[in-house]
């Protein structure tokens, strides 16, 4: 890579590259192996503002804490996986510090750097990122020429902790799965979990053996489905047998698994009664008989809805069956010295409760924006093909998919945004901004994500914090990796939403 060049910007030091790429999980260091492998020796620096990598693996700390995708599609198109499709979080990091090892990418990144401004100046064509360092360290600045978002979509600060009546009268531990403190003991305690989403089913199953009793307390169900989370299976030990390559092995294991995912998607919008008493009676089979499951495991929502949580090896199942674990479906009346009382009379005595109550959606990193000197909320622009963002200059920012792997549209971005950036190169053009073309006034604005798809609590709460898309042209975020996956690599720059310019010159012009 080209080294880092100082500058100065507001009278403070700064370091300036062609990209800077924000946050170190899995999109931001995905990124940065595409930028080195496809773009003509594009500088970068990662700025991560924890003090390692691994985003989303290295933040939650619970028990059992595990992928909720399988790793064969989560994983990057660059790197095999060759373990359980679904996967613990150390596996996880162990592959992601392989990643960075293997690409050299560690003197590129820059810890304890949480960015708090972005500037964008025309006629300087480049991004100011303001950052704020460790406790007594002074502000510093970065300048890019190109500015790719990779932070997540959620905030790391803190998680949704609803406000629960009377919880200040709990004398026990009450802590979010998003701040789990490293010496809890609940070895013999009672533990209640509150929630019915993918933390909720990884907890329950990950503390039962150790606990006195674990209880998931929510207020309606999700849908689940037990997953074999073996590496192999016949047809794979078959292939090994006759010595087939690794890579070849992994590309049938993904497509499996693609197509597992595809056909799944598809059944639950077109036939979701057949796929919701398919659910229901996997469960059922794997419940103790007469096991209530229309009211702990039966959604009031169609299938695919909200996200299907996978249960590997049915782990969440064999906890309740073995009677160290138990659901209740019901609402809280208030929190107690020792418990929960809730709505229908039952009193849940516990010693620790976990609010998984999910997570707060953050848009764009929780950042100030400005375009030259004028304050832009990301919120209020359209999206474009839910990579780049009307009226903000070079600047691309990935948000995976909802129902297939997150690292599937991650990659697919990041390969997006290194064809632009190859592309500005050929025209000779230092700016690229989407702009609403005069077909594109007055077109209608809905969610990033369309909540008559998808819209699970968290999406519900924090919808308004990300841009809009419309129903056509260019503006539109597709979510269906069927379908992009032919139409974002082939996707044109000449469709007169995208202006490209050079800042010292009027020479402007959509191309």
């Amino acid at each position: 890579m080209n080294s880092t060049v100082n500058t100065t910007t507001n009278n403070l030091s700064a370091e300036h590259v062609d990209v800077l790429i924000i946050g170190a999980g899995i999109s931001g260091l995905g990124a940065a192996c595409h930028l080195q492998n496809e773009t003509s020796n594009k500088s970068y620096l990662i700025l991560e503002g924890r003090d390692s990598i691994g985003g989303t693996w290295d933040l939650f700390r619970y028990p059992g804490v595990r992928s909720d995708s399988d790793l064969y599609t989560f994983g990057y198109d660059f790197k095999p996986w060759h373990g359980q499709p679904i996967a613990q979080a150390g596996e996880i990091l162990n592959y992601l510090n392989d990643v960075v090892d293997e690409n050299n990418l560690a003197e590129n990144i820059r810890f304890n750097q949480w960015v708090t401004n972005a500037d964008w100046s025309t006629d300087d064509a480049r991004w100011s990122v303001t950052v704020r360092g460790t406790e007594g360290e002074a502000e510093k600045v970065y300048t890019g020429n190109f500015l790719f978002m990779c932070q997540g979509y959620y905030n790391y600060e803190a998680g949704h902790l609803p406000d629960f009546p009377g919880q200040e009268d709990f004398k026990g531990q009450l802590i979010h799965p998003q701040k789990w403190p490293e010496d809890l003991d609940y070895r013999g305690k009672k533990m209640v979990v509150i929630g019915s989403g993918a933390t909720a089913a990884t907890i329950l199953p990950a503390v039962a053996e150790d606990v006195a009793h674990v209880t998931q307390l929510q207020r309606s169900p999700s849908y689940y489905m037990a997953l074999d989370n073996s590496a192999e299976d016949e047809v794979i030990e078959e292939l090994r047998a006759i010595d087939t390559p690794l890579e070849w092995i992994h590309g049938i294991k993904r497509r499996r698994m693609l197509e597992f995912g595809r056909e799944m998607t598809a059944r639950s919008m077109s036939e979701p009664d057949e796929v919701r008493a398919e659910l229901l009676d996997a469960a059922r089979e794997a419940l103790p008989e007469g096991y209530d499951v229309e009211k702990h495991f039966a959604p009031s929502y169609s299938p695919w809805k909200e996200r299907l949580c996978l249960l590997p090896d049915g782990d969440m199942f064999a906890a309740i069956k073995s009677g160290k674990a138990s659901v209740a479906t019901d609402h809280i009346e208030r929190f107690t010295e020792t418990g929960i009382q809730l709505k229908s009379g039952e009193f849940l005595e516990a010693d620790i409760i976990v609010a998984a109550t999910g997570i707060e959606l953050c848009g764009l990193g929780n950042i100030s924006y400005t375009v030259d000197g004028v304050p832009t909320d990301a919120a209020d622009k359209f999206t474009y093909r839910g990579v780049l963002i009307s009226d903000m200059p070079n600047l691309a920012w990935i948000f995976g998919y909802i129902r297939t792997s997150w690292t599937m549209r991650s990659d697919m971005i990041a390969h997006y945004v290194c064809r632009l950036l190859n592309h500005m190169d050929e025209l000779g053009v230092a700016q690229c901004t989407p702009k609403l073309r005069p077909e594109d006034q007055g077109m209608n604005g809905k969610g990033y994500i369309d909540p008559e798809d998808f819209s699970p609590g968290y999406m519900r709460r924090g919808i308004h914090r990300l841009p809009k898309q419309s129903d056509s042209g260019p503006w539109t975020n597709s979510q269906d990796y069927y379908s992009e996956k032919d139409e974002l690599p082939n996707a044109p720059f000449d469709d007169g939403a995208l202006v490209f310019s050079n800042p010292k010159s009027d020479n402007t012009q959509a191309a």
